[in-house]
């Protein structure tokens, strides 16, 4: 090799070193790269905080009862949770992804002494069981609703009550829907109630 032709591999290899320093923090921190991909691809919906004129219409719609199971997939801040042990008196069981949603809910939740009847799971709400529920709701997505209706299907009880906010589950014919104006704009309410089994 000549002396030009090495200057020029050892240029690109320098060339390449310094790109791959300058960019590789940069792919590290994106939502997606190896470090994090595993926690992103259990993520079905992404957070939206329900307004609480929503909450207390979709609980009042699924006719949650005093002692009744309700639980709330992807729970967010806890705000169905704690609106049905507040207000309707039933237990409250939330799954929820995010770290650092399930801290603040539990904050909440500790700070109005409901841990009693309030228990958030922080994990992957397709791994959760189910059969204990009279009630669950659900601010997924179509498609994440799509998912979860074979596990709704299984495992919950008949009479139980499932309530969606804004997404309908497909194959399901509702009991009810309703919409509601809150936040500048209207939001759906679809609830279903799981039938005898077969």
């Amino acid at each position: 090799m000549t002396a030009s032709a090495w200057g020029v591999a050892c240029l690109r290899v320098l060339v390449c070193a310094l790109l791959v320093a300058l960019y590789s923090p940069l792919f590290a921190q994106r939502p997606g790269s190896l470090r994090d991909r595993s926690e992103f691809a259990k993520t079905l919906a992404p957070y939206v905080p329900s307004p609480q004129a929503v909450v207390d219409r979709m609980l009042d719609a699924a006719e949650l009862k005093p002692g009744e199971t309700l639980y709330d997939l992807g729970c967010g801040d806890g705000i169905v949770l704690i609106t049905a042990a507040r207000r309707f008196g039933a237990k409250a069981v939330g799954v929820e992804l995010s770290k650092k949603l399930v801290d603040a809910a539990q904050e909440r939740i500790r700070a109005l002494n409901l841990q009693e009847r309030v228990k958030v799971i922080h994990g992957d709400l397709m791994n959760v069981n189910l059969e204990p529920a009279d009630v669950v709701t659900v601010y997924l997505e179509t498609a994440s609703n799509d998912l979860l209706r074979p596990k709704l299907e299984k495992y919950l009880k008949p009479g139980a009550r499932v309530v969606s906010h804004d997404f309908e589950i497909r194959g399901w014919k509702p009991v009810k829907v309703e919409r509601i104006p809150a936040y500048h704009r209207d939001h759906m309410i679809y609830v279903y109630r799981m039938p005898p089994r077969k």
